[in-house]
Order: structure tokens, then C-alpha cells, then sequence
């Protein structure tokens, strides 16, 4: 589990195409385990700050929960199954592109964000981005599922926790606010129109709703 606090940013070294042969299995934040005779794609991302991320552990890239397959110094590798490519915009990294990166929380840490899974439900496109005195007013396509986007509510935009400032359902928008900290510390300031972010919606607003539904 992650709070949707972003601890850094990576930058992604190297990408290849994956025909299968993976000498250990990855996961898109879920327990659906990949056979080995799957195609993926296999990224490595650099990181020098991160000093502590064990083969095997899981680590949000830009709000996917993926799992570390290598490790080496400064920089560790992850593979993305078709379901991930086809789900998240993580399959549009290319070399230089730079990533959001969250360890897993640790069981006694401070939880500052919200309850984030890594499970992306979807991609929206940056429709604006304004700069109101120090900070900044991003405005996003609404996802297919707006219902799960509620004025004041959480929500997960390329693993940032964010709150929803205002909702526009004629335009079909919604909009979040952005503080200096975060717009410097993330990857939000290299976002323009037009780029895809990853979605994931409150959780517990999708178990309620499946409570009630099965009421």
C-alpha cells in the first residue's frame, strides 16, 4: 500500500520489448501473477537517492505498483505485463522521460496522504494548466467513471495524492490545485495539454459502492 506521497523522481535509462523468459514474475499492484511466457516491457529506472528497494519489493512508478526485479547501484528494473501497458500511460515512456517514484508504506510510517493501492483504473489528459500566484490550477478530461470523482474527495494523478478542487460535468473537467512543493518535487511540472496522467479513484469509495450494490 502507498499514501500517494511521492518520495522523488526517476528517470528511465533503458527500455526494451520483453518476448517473455522473465527470470522473476511482475505485477501491476494486484496478486494476478504473470507467466513467463507472456510480452511485456522491461524498464530501468535510475534513482540514486532511493537507498533502500530489496529485489521483490514493490514500488509505485508514477502511481503503478510494480515489483523490483534487479537492483544495482543507483537504479533498479521492473517489467510491465500487457494488462499494465494497456491500463496505464507507462507504456509511452521513453529513454529521459522521468517518473514519480513511492516506496511501499512500512507498517509503523506516518500515513500524509490517502489509502493509494497503485491499481490504475485509468488515463485522463491534462486539458489546462494556470498559474495562480504561487501556485498552480491544473484542469483534467473527467474519467469515464466521474462518479468516483467528488468535489473535495481524494484522488491519485500519476501517484500524487490530490484533492479535487472543483468539477465541471458540463465541460466534462475536473480541476486539481497544485502548491509549489508538490509542482517542484514531482512530475507534474514537465506535464503539458495534451499528456496523459494515471487515474486510480478512492478505494473506499469503490467498496461502499460495492457494498450497496450488493444490498
Amino acid at each position: 500500500m502507498f499514501t500517494g506521497i511521492v518520495e522523488g523522481i526517476g528517470e528511465v535509462t533503458e527500455r526494451s520489448e520483453s518476448d517473455g523468459g522473465l527470470s522473476s514474475e511482475a505485477r501491476q499492484g494486484s496478486s494476478d501473477e504473470q507467466s513467463e511466457s507472456d510480452g511485456g516491457l522491461r524498464v530501468r529506472i535510475a534513482a540514486d537517492w532511493l537507498d533502500s528497494l530489496d529485489r521483490g519489493a514493490s514500488v509505485s512508478v508514477s502511481g503503478c505498483c510494480l515489483t523490483v526485479e534487479e537492483r544495482g547501484d543507483g537504479w533498479f528494473e521492473t517489467f510491465l505485463a500487457e494488462e499494465t501497458r494497456a491500463v496505464t500511460s507507462l507504456d509511452d515512456l521513453v529513454v529521459g522521460d522521468q517518473v514519480n517514484l513511492e516506496r511501499a508504506m512500512p507498517a509503523d510510517g506516518r500515513f500524509d496522504g490517502h489509502v493509494v493501492q497503485g491499481h490504475v483504473d485509468d488515463t485522463v489528459a491534462v486539458e489546462r494548466i494556470e498559474s495562480a500566484g504561487e501556485n498552480w490550477r491544473y484542469t483534467f478530461e473527467l474519467p469515464a467513471e466521474s462518479h468516483y470523482v467528488v468535489h473535495k474527495g481524494s484522488i491519485t494523478l500519476d501517484g500524487i495524492s490530490l484533492t479535487v478542487a472543483s468539477i465541471d460535468h458540463d465541460a466534462g473537467t475536473f480541476d486539481v490545485a497544485i502548491i509549489p512543493e508538490t509542482y517542484e518535487e514531482t512530475t507534474l511540472s514537465a506535464r503539458d495539454p495534451g499528456d496523459d496522467v494515471n487515474v486510480e479513484y478512492d478505494v473506499i469509495a469503490k467498496y461502499v459502492e460495492s457494498m450497496l450494490d450488493d444490498r
